[in-house]
């Protein structure tokens, strides 16, 4: 019984090993979105911290509309950017995860 304790505890140990490689990896992984009319860019990595924006100079003669464009495109982009981080993440849990019955936390 100690035995696979100590061993789901190994375990355990391992998978938050996984996990953080998972999410300094995940800081290399970049996510480019625009607005449709290409005025607006943004780039972020998928633990969702913004690398670069660039806009075009007509964008800044509309505060109303840069206001949208930036709203607009950076939560998109925010939203594939959480896609990707919580499908690497749980798949890096997964694999790492001891077999304890009746804890189906990843199905």
């Amino acid at each position: 019984m100690f035995g696979d304790l100590m061993g789901m505890m190994g375990k355990l140990q391992e998978t938050q090993a996984k996990i953080e490689e998972t999410k300094k990896r995940l800081d290399t992984v970049l996510i480019d979105d625009q607005s449709s009319d290409g005025l607006l860019q943004v780039t972020m990595t998928a633990n969702r911290s913004i690398k670069s924006l660039s806009l075009a100079d007509e964008l800044l003669e509309d505060k109303e509309q840069l206001e949208d464009y930036l709203v607009m495109v950076l939560n998109r982009t925010i939203e594939k950017a959480s896609t990707i981080n919580e499908a690497e993440l749980a798949a890096a849990a997964k694999d790492g995860m001891p077999n304890i019955p009746g804890l189906d936390l990843f199905k």
